[in-house]
């Protein structure tokens, strides 16, 4: 099940700055990066679909769930790369 493969950019920004909210939670942010990680992978894949949506699931998952690199902005990168690579139209 793909919702949709072209996700705007804002979506994207707003989905790492979620992701990177763990550094505003001091105590807690960790315990949120475990229940985030999953989800975030799950909506990774259901925004890209296809191959990157695949690949990039793991590395989202992988990059959430480790602590002190939830900082890299894997749906932002994501969305310049298909957009770069012109796998799809994507809008801003």
């Amino acid at each position: 099940m793909t919702l949709k493969k072209n996700p705007s950019l804002w979506l994207c920004i707003g989905m790492d700055l979620l992701g990177s909210l763990s550094y505003a939670l001091p105590i807690w942010g960790e315990w949120f990066d475990i229940v985030f990680a999953p989800i975030s992978a799950f909506m990774f894949y259901l925004l890209f679909g296809g191959r990157v949506g695949k690949i990039g699931a793991i590395v989202n998952f992988t990059e959430e769930i480790m602590p002190f690199i939830d900082i890299i902005p894997t749906f932002t990168l994501a969305y310049f790369y298909i957009k770069l690579t012109n796998k799809s139209d994507l809008n801003i």
